[in-house]
């Protein structure tokens, strides 16, 4: 099916306002009871609604990746095909990797309601699945939404400022964010700083600036699809 640029750019638009809102409610909100309290084996259990809540605004956030990188391709193929392939494979690299977390997160809540359901069981045992479990969830949260997230706006970002898809202040931004989300990436894997940190959120908040400049401007200005004409090589 093929959308006219003023169409593909509006969904373009709100796939990425989606992604965005979607791993902040799945991720950071709804996620807590299982993840981030001392008392999880307890707590999931019993907040398992917002539990498989967040799972599910995940796997919109794995969808809205998606959709943003397919609906963009036929526009970003223009300038540098290679690139835009790359785009999409990596897309869906960051996507298989995000739903790999969501299960683990799933299987955590598994793990949590069948302790509850055995009374007072070996604590230990649990303990230990649940944390290689949670361990799961981190590294898939790092890869994802850190990794594979800036490698991604590195690409699309290039072909938007030598195409002029956009205006060039655009792709600016997410060349500077995803270089700032890979350095989060390299200095969380390396225990420099914690994944959910106040240095996380600052390095993380340039390439969500772009991803909602981004999202607004093709909302309502759409592609400026006679820029990659001039500029295409």
């Amino acid at each position: 099916m093929n959308f006219s640029a003023k169409t593909a750019s509006k969904i373009v638009g709100v796939l990425f306002i989606l992604a965005a809102v979607t791993s902040i409610i799945g991720g950071l909100i709804l996620y807590k009871p299982i993840l981030n309290d001392p008392d999880y084996l307890i707590q999931g259990s019993a907040h398992a609604n917002e539990v498989v809540l967040g799972a599910i605004m995940e796997l919109i956030l794995v969808v809205s990746a998606v959709g943003t990188a397919t609906t963009m391709f036929p526009f970003l193929r223009k300038y540098n095909e290679t690139i835009a392939l790359w785009h999409v494979c990596f897309r869906f690299m960051e996507a298989v990797v995000i739903t790999v977390g969501v299960i683990s997160v799933l299987s955590l809540l598994a793990l949590s309601q069948d302790y509850v359901a055995a009374g007072s069981p070996d604590i230990a045992s649990y303990q230990v699945s649940g944390k290689l479990l949670k361990a799961v969830h981190d590294y898939t949260f790092l890869l994802g939404p850190n990794l594979f997230l800036g490698i991604n706006t590195m690409m699309y970002s290039y072909i938007f400022y030598k195409s002029k898809l956009v205006p060039r202040f655009i792709p600016v931004l997410g060349l500077t964010g995803s270089a700032l989300i890979l350095l989060a990436a390299m200095l969380e894997m390396f225990g420099v700083i914690e994944q959910v940190s106040t240095w996380g959120a600052i390095l993380a908040l340039p390439i969500f600036a772009n991803e909602m400049i981004l999202a607004v401007w093709l909302i309502t200005k759409g592609f400026n699809v006679s820029g990659i004409n001039s500029s295409k090589h």
